[in-house]
């Protein structure tokens, strides 16, 4: 696995310390954040990616692993996966140590803005929760281009902020104050769970991360909503 690069910014240090320390409890928060339902947004998202068999997957901010592991599910190659957090890394290779099929996912740090590999090297590119924590969006996504071979889908699955709506008190509520509790009680650091909310606040709505998709050079964009238009998965096409 190449080396990573140095860090790009003072954002990037500031999000890998953060995941890194809520690295032991993050798939547990996921979990009870979600419902349960975030596995089920991953496959969906790979399979959206329609990884060809035999072919090359890109993870782009792996965390704990499971997307590489959705991934895997399909009869690729070989799939491979970066993260800026070192402790998210490990913690994705002793999950991903337990498949048999361990061989095939390689794992290692990377960054977003400068991923370490050549032009065209994967046959898609896929990302989950990842891209609103970057400094430089259209980068990211002008890096996930340069890597993905002509004709290869690139999907992106994000929290999107909401604008107005019924249910937008009873959202803002549960990403402001229910979230950073559990954050407290569980992870036991209620500033890492008070500022993933506020970077959903920041992030660009579901159309706006479109045009920034086809800003970067990627094709027939389009994307679904899930979890009542609080989740979108985007995918274009390199």
């Amino acid at each position: 696995m190449p080396r990573t690069t140095p860090e790009p910014d003072p954002k990037a240090g500031r999000v890998r310390a953060l995941f890194d320390r809520i690295a032991p409890r993050y798939d547990l928060l996921n979990g009870l954040m979600s419902g349960g339902r975030h596995h089920a947004w991953r496959r969906l998202a790979v399979d959206l990616a329609e990884p060809p068999r035999g072919g090359i997957a890109l993870d782009v901010g792996c965390g704990t692993g499971d997307l590489s592991l959705a991934l895997a599910r399909y009869p690729l190659r070989r799939v491979v996966g970066v993260d800026l957090a070192p402790a998210m890394v490990e913690r994705a290779r002793s999950k991903v140590a337990l498949r048999d099929w361990a061989y095939r996912v390689h794992l290692g740090l990377g960054d977003a803005l400068r991923l370490p590999f050549p032009d065209e090297t994967f046959d898609c590119a896929v990302t989950a929760f990842t891209l609103r924590n970057v400094s430089d969006v259209s980068k990211a996504l002008a890096e996930m281009r340069r890597v993905t071979r002509p004709g290869g889908r690139i999907v992106s699955l994000e929290i999107s902020p909401w604008r107005g709506g019924p249910l937008s008190p009873l959202l803002r509520l549960y990403f402001h104050a229910v979230m950073p509790l559990l954050g407290a009680v569980v992870a036991r650091d209620r500033a890492a769970y008070t500022y993933l909310p506020s970077s959903v606040d920041a992030f660009l709505p579901a159309t706006e991360f479109a045009e920034r998709m086809e800003a970067a050079g990627l094709t027939n964009v389009h994307f679904r909503r899930l979890a009542l238009g609080t989740v979108t998965i985007h995918v274009g096409q390199a």
